[in-house]
Parts: C-alpha cells; structure tokens; sequence
C-alpha cells in the first residue's frame, strides 16, 4: 500500500534514532538496573515522526520487589529528567524533539510476579517480538485508527492502545484480514490470541468481574487474568466496526488521514445554526491527567446547554496544547419564561418548602410549580454563566466562548 511510503520510518530516521538512543542510555547507570528499549521502537512498530521513546529500567526482582524503585530512580539519573505520577511514578527527559520515557519496573519472569502493572510491560514487548510477522500490518492500523480518532490508551480517549492492535494484527494475520474481521464483530467480541481459555465462558469465570462486563475482551497474552481491551469504550468499539466497514466499501487513503477540527468548516457546516466554539488552555501537568479534565469540562458544558434547553444538534472536542470544544445548536432565542415544576401535593413538607420560597406558585395536576424569568435565553448569556462555572474553573487554566 502507497500510505506505507508516508509512514514507514525510513533508514536515515533510523540511524539518527539509534545513535539518539545510544547516546541518551549510555549516560545513564543506575545502580543494580538494567536499561532496555521498549514501546514501538523496540517492537519494530512506530511510526515516522514519533518522538515518544521507552526505556524500561529493570531492578532485580528479588532485591527490589519491596522497595520504592522510583525513588531509586529518580535518585539515580543524573541529568536534568521530569518526574510524572502514576501507578508508579516514572520520568521523562527530552532530547532534541524526542521524549525518552524512563518506567521503573521489576525484573519478572511471570506476570504472577508483578507488583505493578508497569512490570509487565516488558513481557509484552517480548511477546510481540516472538509473534509478529509483519510489523508493516501493524503501522498500518495504527495510522488508519489515528485517522479514525479510536487510537490511544489514555482515559479521555479510552481508545486502542498499541499493544492491543499489536495483539490483533498477530490473531488476525495481517491489516486487510483485521479490518475484513472487525467489520463483521457483533458485540460482545471474545479473542484469545495463545487459547489460554476453552471458551469465553471459561474466561469470564476467572478474568476480574468488572472486566468480563466488557463490549471488548481481548484475553493479554502474557497475563490471562487481564483484559487487554478493558478500558476501550463501546463508542470506540462501535466507531471503529464502522471505520473498517467503511474502508471495505471504498479502500481509499483518504482513511489514513489524520484531521484535526477546522473551524472554518465547522462554520460553513453550522450555516442556518448557531456554533459555540470553545477554546481551552489546559493545566499543567500530565497530559493524561490534563485530557481527563478537558473531557469532563467538555460533558459538563453540554448537559449544561440541555438543562437550559438549547437543542444540540452536533458537538465535539480535541485535545491538544489550546484544546477545542465546539457545539452546534438550532438557532433560536428561548422563551423569556420557564416553567419550573415542584413536588405532587401528596409531598406535604416539600410542597410547604416550595410555597415558602415561591409565593406566586400554582397548582396544575396535583402538583406545585411556578413561572420563573429564565436567565439564559442565548449563547451570549450561556457563555456569561459558564465563565464563571467554579466546576469548570478548577479544571483549566483559561477558557475563551466564541459565537458564530
């Protein structure tokens, strides 16, 4: 496929990665550890252009298994490093416009002896490298579910990771044997790609009960208690079925094409409506931490729009250093007057709560209510009130309303 051509890291951008590597790592001794590549770099995977490099510090297990290794770590390296929490904290140090990620872990054998599951990261490193055929197939979907916006394991995207296409691209054989696959699920799907399981009933018997629930479950092939696919949504699921059915009808590169929000467009597409666009500087800090925020302030403002009854038409949002939340809504000035309804009469005390606050109250169907001046009839005056929301204020750092 020609799409290869743009995606394929080619062998200068190799050799100028690897010398990268290699001087980064040698200045690195940490006591007892042992520094091995990992992510898409090790596993033959990446795409051109990626700047996100993993590098797995690995402690002797018996030694370190109940000490804090990155504390150990962090003590440890001796150049100017970013230090990011998680499960378990672990560091960052940029090079060039490289990102090395340095992930502290116990050195296993067996996923039954992880303390943290950063520890068996590298078990599915291992496993890929053993199982893999062709790691075109893979930069294949991982370009082609970028485009389609289900790509990434982060919670506010609660997308694919690599290591799940990675597994599937391995069961399935190849790109075009996946997307023909995929296209056909019907929800529930149950893969297990080394058969550690009889059935899907079987698995469900001993993988987590929150995790059996799921649309998706993709038994981890190093680790058969855990559902790789576990934190993928069902509307993830659902738009990639749709993306591969798409592609089946009509293989065009236009699929692997990564867009981001243009407002222009957006624009041109809400004529007749109104459009809110909304313009985020997120805070600092982990971006995983950061998106959650954006998606939640992205939620909010739309049961925000409902409760006020604007009628939305389409909405939607990405994330990235000035995030972008966009709504479109039937044009339309609400009523000056809003009805808002109390408890039945049978509800003595809440009823006499309710005549208390609003003395020009009427009973209509055994029950109370009352005409109140509504205080938004606009996105004008909408954006006015959301400004000032402390929900949304304690999870971004600046926001900006735009009405066209």
């Amino acid at each position: 496929m020609s799409i290869l051509d743009d995606i394929k890291p080619r062998k200068e951008e190799r050799k100028s990665i690897n010398n990268l590597i290699n001087s980064v790592l040698e200045k690195i001794k940490i006591k007892d550890a042992h520094l091995e590549l990992g992510g898409s770099y090790a596993k033959d995977t990446f795409l051109r252009g990626n700047h996100d490099i993993d590098v797995f510090v690995k402690f002797p297990y018996e030694k370190y298994k109940n000490r804090d290794i990155s504390e150990i770590l962090d003590n440890g390296i001796k150049i100017r490093h970013k230090r990011v929490h998680g499960s378990r904290d672990y560091f960052q140090i940029s090079k060039n416009e490289y990102t090395f990620e340095f992930i502290p872990v116990l050195d296993i054998k067996d996923s039954s002896q992880a303390r943290n599951i950063t520890d068996v990261s590298p078990l599915h490193k291992k496993w890929v490298i053993k199982n893999l055929k062709n790691h075109d197939d893979v930069r294949l979907i991982k370009k082609f579910c970028r485009a389609q916006k289900v790509y990434g394991a982060e919670s506010y995207i609660k997308g694919f990771s690599g290591y799940v296409l990675e597994i599937l691209t391995v069961y399935y054989k190849n790109f075009m044997n996946l997307v023909k696959n995929v296209s056909n699920w019907k929800l529930p799907v149950y893969i297990d790609a080394e058969k550690h399981y009889k059935s899907r009933e079987d698995a469900c018997r001993k993988i987590n009960k929150s995790k059996r629930e799921n649309n998706l479950i993709i038994i981890d092939p190093t680790q058969k208690d855990r559902n790789a696919a576990a934190a993928i949504s069902k509307e993830k699921i659902e738009s990639f079925i749709n993306a591969c059915k798409g592609y089946l009808r009509n293989p065009s590169e236009d699929f692997f094409v990564e867009r981001n929000i243009n407002i222009q467009d957006l624009i041109v597409e809400s004529a007749g409506k109104k459009l809110l666009l909304v313009k985020i500087k997120p805070l600092n800090g982990k971006k995983d931490v950061a998106g959650s925020k954006i998606l939640k302030v992205y939620f909010h403002l739309e049961n925000k729009l409902g409760e006020f009854e604007f009628d939305i038409i389409k909405s939607g949002w990405e994330f990235n250093s000035k995030s972008l939340l966009y709504y479109i809504v039937r044009d339309e000035i609400l009523s000056d007057i809003i009805i808002h309804h109390g408890p039945p009469l049978i509800k003595e005390k809440y009823v006499k709560a309710f005549k208390k606050k609003h003395k020009n109250h009427i009973v209509v169907g055994g029950k109370v209510m009352v005409e109140l001046k509504r205080r938004v009839r606009n996105l004008k005056d909408f954006s006015g009130v959301m400004r000032k929301d402390k929900y949304i204020k304690d999870k971004i750092k600046e926001i900006k309303f735009e009405i066209f």
